[in-house]
Order: structure tokens, then sequence, then C-alpha cells
């Protein structure tokens, strides 16, 4: 629609909008939607309006820029931000429908169909590139195997090391050997195979070259039966100084290196031997581990009062023990079995052995004829020890070598009238018995 203007006026004058037109707009998000939706009800509005504007034309608006409907509001009038329909929009499609690969990229339909094989298959797609397109060294080139090529050269092809190249063949030679995927020798460059699902490859894959050592598969072994992946053993193993910073730094960690280097000397015993030096070697440790020891002694001596019911005298006799001392060694012991492993157990020991202790020694005294055979077990006992000390003094070293002094001499009349008196005295008493 045309308006004539007046020169003389200076007034600004909008143009009247003709309706607009059902024209084909470019939108990158909804084109495709729009021409597949919509195309005939686009041509009855074109219709209808061309109509209305020959009819009535109308005064001529107010201008009104930012209220005037451009062409997008006109033909979308789909206000849905729901984000399903904005990827189905995406994708060009419609809700619920698959794209058109022969609408799309070729290069991009490629990538997607590539990661769609890598998402079912893992590493198995690139093991195949491997087995079907490898000859190590040493075979010989005979038939389709002329077009294969050494895993250095494809290597160099693929930009990566042979090694890594390598471990992918030894996978799959592995799974071939398990009847998971076929031999190398039937696979010809190029040709693509139902492959295995993704949650096998671990099975067989082995990232680290130290995985085919025999330290590696022991590792993976281990690892296995803990229910780790192998190749988080094979890391921390072939990297010593972070496990060592891990310890060091972590308690959680040392925690869980103390319990597998136990774990590991009960069978280990060079271990054992290295572990017993490197304590001994240290003043800390050896009086922690003395002062542990005794409290295990102390706990264990409690342990047996309850467990077999007897006591053992301080002259080492063991007899019954009274109803009431196993009890209050009862109470002891839960105790000490309900300390947590972080709480100093040394302290409870010490209570409950001392208080035992001294039930025993009253016990010992509440019975007269217990108390006589406690005596006679002591004097005994230093009897003994006496004897046997008297016994390895070896007067042939005093006669060969000049060690004699005045002192030795003075010191044995001094024993022998000990002993004389202690002779007396037993005789005076077997004849008053």
């Amino acid at each position: 629609m045309t308006i004539a203007l007046d020169p003389s006026d200076t007034s600004p004058v909008v143009p009247a909008p003709a309706a607009p037109e059902p024209v084909a707009v470019e939108r990158p998000d909804r084109a495709e939607e729009f021409w597949v939706q919509q195309p005939e009800a686009s041509a009855e509005a074109k219709q209808e309006a061309e109509q209305e504007a020959e009819q009535e034309p109308g005064p001529e608006p107010e201008p009104q820029p930012e209220e005037t409907p451009g062409p997008d509001e006109t033909l979308d009038t789909d206000t849905d931000t729901d984000t399903d329909t904005d990827t189905d929009a995406a994708l060009g499609t419609e809700p619920g429908l698959a794209p058109d690969p022969a609408a799309l990229d070729p290069v991009v339909v490629r990538d997607a169909q590539d990661f769609g094989v890598y998402a079912r298959t893992g590493g198995w797609a690139f093991a195949l590139k491997v087995a079907r397109s490898v000859r190590p060294g040493g075979q010989p080139a005979e038939g389709t195997a002329r077009r294969k090529v050494s895993a250095k050269a494809f290597a160099e092809l693929a930009g990566c090391s042979p090694e890594r190249v390598m471990r992918h063949y030894r996978a799959w030679d592995m799974a071939a050997d398990d009847g998971l995927v076929p031999q190398f020798e039937v696979l010809v460059p190029g040709e693509d195979i139902e492959l295995p699902d993704a949650d096998v490859w671990l099975s067989y894959y082995a990232s680290r070259n130290s995985a085919a050592s025999v330290r590696g598969q022991a590792i993976s072994a281990a690892a296995e039966a803990e229910g780790i992946r192998p190749t988080k053993a094979l890391e921390v193993a072939e990297n010593p100084t972070a496990l060592r910073a891990a310890i060091l730094a972590d308690p959680g960690t040392a925690e869980a290196a103390r319990g597998a280097l136990l774990d590991r000397m009960k069978e280990d015993p060079a271990l054992q031997t290295e572990m017993a030096r490197a304590i001994a070697r240290t003043d800390d440790l050896k009086k922690a581990v003395a002062s542990e020891a005794k409290a295990a002694d102390r706990i264990g001596y409690v342990r047996q009062i309850v467990e077999n019911g007897q006591i053992r005298t301080p002259a080492g006799q063991t007899v019954e023990a009274p109803a009431e001392l196993r009890a209050e060694a009862e109470r002891h012991l839960s105790l000490l079995d309900e300390l947590d492993d972080s709480e100093e157990a040394g302290e409870w020991a010490g209570e409950a052995y001392d208080t035992v202790k001294g039930l025993v020694a009253r016990a010992v005294e509440e019975d007269p004829a217990l108390r006589v055979q406690e005596r006679r077990t002591k004097f005994y006992n230093s009897l003994q020890k006496a004897t046997k000390v008297f016994e390895e003094l070896t007067l042939d070293e005093v006669m060969e070598e000049d060690i004699y002094e005045a002192d030795m001499l003075q010191r044995l009349e001094a024993l022998q009238e000990a002993i004389g008196s202690c002779i007396s005295a037993l005789r005076k008493a077997t004849t008053a018995s």
C-alpha cells in the first residue's frame, strides 16, 4: 500500500503496516518444524490477509515500534519452553521422532555412530582396529596378513606408542583364547564384527605395562579379591612416593596401610623380621611395644581367671578362683573388651591387673592351708635359684687365672654361715613337727 506525503509536512508519518504474509522465516531451531507441520495453513493465512487489506485499508495506525509484531511472532505462536521440545527442535525433528541421517551432515552422522559403538563396546572398538590391522613382528606375511602392518607402524600412523597398541593386541588375544572374539587370523582389515559389551573389556585390558609382569599379575589378583579395579592398585604400586604422602597426610590411609601390613606379615616371615628389626632400632617404638606387651600380659592374666576359673598365686601355684574374685575379674574384662581400637588400654589394663592381683593375695592369706603351701613353694623356689647360681660357679677359672680377691672369700664365708643357720632352723622345725 502506497502513502502520498506532502513535502512541506515535517511531521513523521508511519506507513500503515500491511497484513503480514506467512513467508518462510529462517529459524534454526524451528525452521523444519514449520514447513513440515503448517504448509497449507500458511497459504490460507496469506490469502485471507490480502483480502482484508484490499477491502478495509483502515486509518493510519499510531507508531508503536515496541509492540509491532515481527515475522517470528506472527508465524510462531508456540511459547512452550519444555526441554524435550527444545531438544527435538535442535535435532530438527518432531517430538519423539528420530532424525533423518540423509538430511544431516555425514561427518556428524559418522561421529554419532562412532560414539554409539564406543558407548556399547568400550575399548573393544579400538581393539578390533588393532586386531584386524596389526601383524606383530616375526609373523609371516601370508594371505590377508600381507595387508596388515606391524605394531610399530600402526602406532606411528595412530600417533601413539607401540606399547599401547600391543596392550590392546594382548587384550584381544586373551579374549580370543576364551572364545569371546575371533582369532586374529580370520580378521580382515576394515571388517566389522559384533563386539562384546563394554563391561567385559576391563577384565582383559591392562592399561599399564606392569600388569603383564608376575608382580603386576599378583597385584591385579589381589585387587580383584578386594573388589576393586586392578588399574587402581597398579597405579598405587607404580607410585610409592604418592602412597607415602597419602599415609603421612591422612590417618585413614595410614590405618588401611597398617591393616594391610599386619595381614601381609602373617604370611611373610621376612617382613616380620624386618619390621621387628626396625622397631628395635627405634627407641620410641621400642618403648611403645614394651608398654603394649605389658598391657597385653595383664589383660591375659585377667582373662585367664575368667575363662579358666583358676588363679595363679605369686609363688606360682594354680588353684581354683573364689567366686568373688572371678566376678570382679569378669567385670574388669568386660570394660576392657568395650574399649574402642583408638582408646588406650594400658591404664585400664593396669587397674584391672592390680585389682585382681590384690584379691588373689587376700584369698591366699585368708586360706590357712593355701597360705602355708604358698610360703613353702616360695622358699623352695628361692632355694632352687640359689643352688643353680652356686653350681654355675667355676673354680677352675679361679685357679687358672689370677682373679682371686679377698672379698670373694668373705662372701663365701658369710654364705656358709647363712646356709648353716638355715639348716639348723629346718632341723628344729622337723623335730618339732
